[in-house]
């Protein structure tokens, strides 16, 4: 029952990480057919940003009275109905609208199974959690990529995945027995543990190393989902390749994070989680480095795949350490709270990108990143001068 109860939180995190990459993927294709301007596509990830982070404040409460398998298998039906809404829309307004379901969808399902694997489980384990969420969201751009390679509309490309989205939820409704029924495996009883209020906002804001580590999340997803959304648009618009060649080139960055989560659980059984995280910022800045050079496609390529090598230790790294920093009893509220503030980096900074892109180029992509990633790397450290948690 244990192991089967892994692969589904597995399978769940594919689920998690097919829709993150389709807009990015999409977008050359969609402001086209809907003749609107290019940076329009950050407006959009901020309202899918928006609901995120409602979600991901309430996944504490929600967790606490639902149990985590019902809140996975819900969020992923919400986002299987955003999904095949944004198939059918034909104005920006419909996109606008169906963004927050999408949203909603994906915070708490995130929070929620973070949680439960950084508590019951070995960082190994949390590496090859997120590695399956880099399969996903790698899978998302090649999808789109061969529909519209085959002549197919970026339509055709959310209803294919919105399919697969379907499925995993009728899956996660099957499997809501397993999270109460392997919980002697997991030495957890969530339906028997002792009664606890979910923490204020203010509360858990108070704790100590709350404020670095938030601004350090805030950095790295700023990172990730600005190299998500516009490294289509960068190779299409800076680089001159075309739509579907730009879509598929976009997920040569999830290669890069699936395959670096996957090396990274074996890692972790011998650097610690700090360590991990620094080797991240590491790989990740000379990525940008290399992506920066005057040189061919090939070589930015290349620098976007270590982009995607070096962020894949840092999310799941911290995440784990967060029980070990705070307490399990607060974890679940912490990881709510950090994660939603976390998501106001995709809310802000792609956006702002955006901007930047349409009034001055889209070439100051990876300049762009690299202000972020110092940030992050500066934040990471006061935490550590803050609290030893992170070296265990």
């Amino acid at each position: 029952m244990y192991n089967l109860l892994l692969a589904i939180i597995y399978l769940a995190f594919i689920g998690l990480g097919l829709p993150d990459s389709l807009l990015g993927a999409a977008w050359p294709a969609m402001y086209k057919d809907f003749d609107a301007p290019l940076s329009l596509a950050g407006p959009i990830a901020m309202i899918i940003s928006v609901g995120t982070i409602v979600s991901s404040l309430q996944s504490d409460r929600l967790t606490k009275l639902f149990g985590t398998g019902k809140v996975t298998a819900l969020s992923a039906g919400l986002t299987a109905i955003a999904l095949f809404e944004f198939s059918v829309s034909d104005s920006v307004l419909e996109l606008c609208l169906w963004a927050i379901p999408y949203g909603l969808g994906a915070g708490s399902v995130d929070a929620s199974i973070n949680n439960y694997v950084a508590v019951h489980y070995k960082s190994h384990h949390m590496s090859w959690l997120h590695c399956m969420w880099g399969l996903g969201a790698a899978v998302g751009p090649y999808i789109m990529g061969a529909v519209l390679a085959g002549g197919g509309s970026w339509n055709s490309g959310y209803r294919a995945v919105t399919l697969m989205q379907v499925a995993l939820t009728v899956i996660l409704l099957l499997s809501v027995p397993l999270w109460k029924d392997s919980r002697a495996a997991v030495a957890s009883d969530e339906a028997s543990a002792p009664p606890a209020k979910p923490l204020s906002l203010r509360q858990v804001i108070a704790l100590p190393g709350a404020k670095a580590l938030a601004i350090c999340f805030f950095c790295y997803c700023a990172v990730e989902t600005t190299a998500i959304l516009w490294a289509s648009s960068y190779f299409s618009l800076a680089r001159g390749t075309s739509a579907d060649t730009a879509a598929t080139y976009a997920g040569m960055f999830f290669v890069g994070i699936t395959i670096g989560r996957g090396v990274s659980g074996f890692v972790t059984m011998k650097l610690s989680d700090a360590s991990m995280i620094r080797l991240g910022q590491a790989i990740l800045g000379a990525g940008i480095f290399v992506m920066m050079l005057p040189f061919s496609d090939a070589v930015s390529l290349v620098g976007l795949v270590l982009i995607g090598l070096g962020c894949a230790p840092i999310y799941p790294c911290i995440i784990h350490a967060i029980p070990s920093i705070f307490g399990a009893d607060k974890s679940q509220a912490v990881i709510g709270v950090q994660m939603a503030s976390a998501y106001v980096g995709p809310l802000l900074m792609p956006p702002l990108f955006g901007v930047i892109a349409n009034n001055v180029s889209v070439v100051l992509l990876p300049a762009f990143l690299l202000v972020l990633t110092v940030l992050m790397v500066l934040m990471h450290e006061k935490l550590l001068r803050g609290t030893k948690a992170l070296e265990s």
